[in-house]
């Protein structure tokens, strides 16, 4: 499942170089540059592209911009199958793959008390619709309540 990414393999007048054109913007309007894997930091497309170039072992330093990639080769190296890592950029499920398990990702929280009764750490209880907002909510609003009614002698 997912996307791939349409990608044009250009080779470069420089000898070492190859340039990657994709049908999708990668980095937004800035340059990114990545000398290795450890550059490669954080959940953006093109970290991820990085660390997935990197770490073929063939690849000396990223560019990217917009939707170029150039991909400096260590001496020696081909870009034999960096396309396809590029096309393969957004595909999280291949056939043949098993997909991961589910996991409850929401902690559980403690049952309120019904009908108006003070519920384990002595706040009151919840109305339907309060115990719809989130818990962390919930507290910021008494904790605004609170100051509120102490500036203003309430």
């Amino acid at each position: 499942m997912g996307q791939s990414v349409g990608v044009i393999e250009k080779k470069s007048t420089t000898p070492g170089m190859v340039r990657f054109e994709a049908n999708r913007n990668l980095t937004g309007s800035g340059h990114e540059r990545f000398s290795s894997a450890a550059d490669a930091v954080g959940p953006r497309p093109s970290a991820e592209l990085a660390r997935r170039l990197f770490g073929t072992g063939h690849v000396r330093g990223v560019h990217l911009y917009g939707n170029v990639i150039t991909v400096d080769l260590e001496q020696g190296s081909t870009s034999d199958g960096l396309a396809d890592l590029v096309r393969d950029l957004y595909q999280y499920w291949k056939p043949g793959m098993t997909p991961p398990p589910f996991e409850e990702v929401a902690p559980e929280e403690p049952a309120a008390a019904a009908d108006g009764v003070a519920v384990a750490d002595g706040s009151p209880a919840l109305s339907a619709a309060a115990q719809r907002v989130p818990a962390a909510l919930l507290e910021r609003s008494r904790g605004a309540l609170a100051k509120w009614k102490a500036t203003h002698g309430g």
